[in-house]
């Protein structure tokens, strides 16, 4: 654990000091009367579920959203925050999850975007990039070549890049949403390298992430908000990450602990006809010809590194792309999946991992994207009646708990665990047999997180089939009865749960470097413990020794 920075002193004045904030949307309380302060010098975790008001705060401390009452303090100065422009004159720099730059541009010209370096001919773009130079030098960042294309550096690096941006005026305040989301953990830790160099500046840095251990490797102190409402400020070495959960979720985190005990600890009889069988299911350049089955009221996971296969594994299952080898039966019956609509007639549904993109459509209501997969199922001439749409929408708001609950909201304005609870909600009115899950809990909160692995485990109760996708194997061993591993888009074994399976054992798998490590290492797997000898397999023939670029 990180200690406390020592350049935050005991009895420092806060740099931003907002007090009794309140902002009321109509029909929600986004804040109510919150206090929150800011230190130089100080890493500063903002923690809170999804609508718990953690976004609606960082809007009010950058102008986005005016405060209905309170007062926001900069420097000791109360100050009326009109807009972004006026937040950054004051010194507040922010830097989204989504990557705001223009890759058609130059690295400099993002660097200096709004800040360009002007001569009496207009924009001296010799001096604007030398000047770019000096601030991504500042960043130790000196070795980007500011004329670069922007598109030819990775995400990390991007996102370093937007770093130097926000950094150009030296504010002093750098608030970080959620900067993590789309890295691995080599690129996490470059990134915090920088943070922890701004802090020692003095820069006062908001970290706002779901990630708890990361907040717990940058973070000096931590605030939470629950609906809305401040829970309390803490160091960080006097909250525990079991505590800290418990305040996100208001109520006692031993209730979620006790999700892993749904997972099955007896072996399946697999004698019988599996609900999907794929065999020597393929498609050249994306996943070598794979064999999976998934059996009725089992929850399969998909574990492997990104770039694994797991996706493209499962968007061959659900004919969101076309096979160019092997075959699909479903309840033993030969199934031709080449499309989503063939695959939601044989009772398979996908949520796919890009839920902003190719899941939900914002500016339709919470109500007509619940309906949109139902209605394709159907067809558009076979309109579903007024009074089944209410019926289904509110039985799956209700379920799911979405907030707010209005179903005529447009989806892009719900926050993102409560945009997830709507694409399961989609999916699963149209009665699907087989749920396929791609990354269902990445960027939500631990709450939202529960909610949806406690459905995960009730779906497969009631006898539906599930594929669980997830970047956290914690996750993925904690609700999956059986395990298919992937690696450079091949699969190298399969492992039946049990109690010896951890997320540490299935990186030890991965990480095998030939297929014959690999076979040893699942074979020790499951002599280690008896109730799961001879329920492990691995694939010998697809195992391969390059390794993959993200750490679990």
């Amino acid at each position: 654990m990180t200690k406390s920075s020592p350049s935050v002193a005991a009895g420092s004045h806060p740099i931003v000091e907002v007090k009794d904030v309140s902002i009321t949307f109509p029909g929600v309380k986004a804040l109510d009367r919150v206090s929150f302060r800011l230190l130089p010098g100080e890493v500063h975790a903002l923690m809170g579920e999804n609508g718990a008001g953690k976004s609606t705060l960082i809007k009010a401390l950058t102008g986005v959203y005016e405060i209905d009452s309170g007062s926001i303090l900069i420097d000791g100065r109360e100050r009326h925050l009109t807009g972004t422009a006026s937040a950054q004159e004051a010194g507040i720099s922010t830097v989204y999850q989504e990557i705001n730059l223009c890759p058609n541009l130059s690295v400099g010209e993002n660097v200096m975007l709004g800040h360009e370096v002007r001569g009496w001919a207009g924009i001296d773009w010799r001096r604007t990039h030398a000047e770019a130079r000096t601030v991504l030098a500042r960043m130790e960042l000196g070795h980007l070549d500011p004329r670069a294309p922007l598109s030819s550096l990775s995400i990390a690096m991007q996102q370093l890049v937007a770093i130097s941006r926000a950094m150009v005026t030296d504010s002093k305040v750098l608030i970080l949403d959620e900067p993590t989301s789309s890295l691995d953990a080599n690129e996490v830790e470059v990134l915090f390298g920088v943070v922890r160099r701004l802090r020692d500046q003095g820069v006062a840095i908001l970290f706002i992430s779901h990630f708890l251990d990361q907040v717990y490797a940058i973070a000096d102190r931590i605030t939470v908000l629950r609906n809305g409402q401040l829970v309390g400020e803490f160091l960080v070495q006097d909250l525990d990450r079991t505590q800290l959960i418990s305040k996100m979720i208001g109520k006692d985190f031993e209730s979620l602990k006790a999700l892993g005990s749904t997972r099955q600890k007896d072996m399946r009889d697999r004698s019988t006809t599996p609900l999907l069988a794929a065999a020597g299911l393929g498609r050249k350049g994306a996943i070598d010809p794979t064999d999976v089955e998934v059996h009725a009221g089992e929850v399969v996971g998909f574990a492997g590194l990104l770039g694994s296969g797991r996706t493209e594994l499962a968007r061959l299952l659900a004919g969101a792309d076309k096979a160019d080898s092997g075959a699909i039966t479903v309840k033993g019956e030969k199934a031709g999946i080449g499309s989503p609509v063939a695959g939601l007639a044989h009772g398979i549904a996908y949520s796919t991992e890009n839920r902003r993109d190719d899941g939900i459509v914002a500016d339709l209501s919470v109500r007509e994207n619940i309906m949109l997969a139902l209605q394709a199922r159907r067809g558009w001439m076979r309109r579903v009646p007024a009074k089944e749409v209410d019926k289904l929408v509110q039985t799956y708001m209700q379920r799911f708990g979405v907030r707010p609950n209005d179903p005529d909201r447009p989806i892009g304005l719900l926050s993102g665990g409560n945009q997830q609870k709507v694409l399961l909600g989609r999916w699963l009115a149209t009665g699907p047999d087989l749920l396929l899950l791609d990354e269902p809990t990445r960027g939500i909160d631990v709450g939202a997180k529960a909610d949806i692995q406690e459905t995960v485990a009730e779906l497969a109760e009631g006898g539906m089939g599930v594929v669980f996708i997830s970047s956290e194997l914690e996750e993925v061993v904690r609700l999956s009865e059986r395990i298919v591993i992937l690696k450079d888009h091949r699969k190298i074994g399969e492992v039946v749960n049990g109690p010896e399976v951890s997320a540490q054992s299935v990186v030890s798998i991965i990480a095998a470097e030939s297929e014959e490590l690999a076979e040893q290492a699942a074979q020790e797997l499951a002599s280690s413990d008896s109730t799961t000898t001879d329920t492990t397999t691995t694939d010998t023939t697809n195992a391969d020794s390059a390794s993959d670029g993200r750490d679990s």
